[in-house]
């Protein structure tokens, strides 16, 4: 598609992979990958572990346009950046554990079929 302005990212409904690898001059599976690493901060990579299937992962990503934004003009700061991503990562922990709670909770509760 070729690539966005700073305007046309923030008023993006949903900033995909490839509207942020055209918008940053990279494929959209880097993208990916740079976010699932680590390396790429401009949002969240989540590893849907119950969705994985036997030959491949499932990713899900949200890109936040004004890190996006940030990061391609340098001037993101990446210390406030990894506290801000361990404390995301602490509360999908808090939420996934919470979640195996209520379902094993769930699992007990149902009335066996005869």
């Amino acid at each position: 598609m070729g690539k966005y302005t700073d305007e046309e990212i923030r008023n993006c409904k949903k900033v995909t992979l490839k509207i942020a690898g055209d918008y940053l001059g990279i494929s959209p599976n880097a993208v990916g990958i740079g976010m699932r690493n680590n390396l790429l901060p401009i949002g969240l990579a989540i590893h849907n572990e119950e969705k994985d299937r036997r030959f491949s992962e499932s990713w899900s990503y949200h890109i936040v346009a004004e890190r996006l934004i940030a990061y391609n003009h340098g001037t993101i700061a990446e210390i406030h950046v990894q506290n801000i991503e361990k404390g995301l990562d602490k509360i999908v922990e808090e939420f996934s554990n919470l979640k195996q709670e209520l379902l094993f909770i769930l699992s007990e509760n149902e009335v066996p079929e005869n």
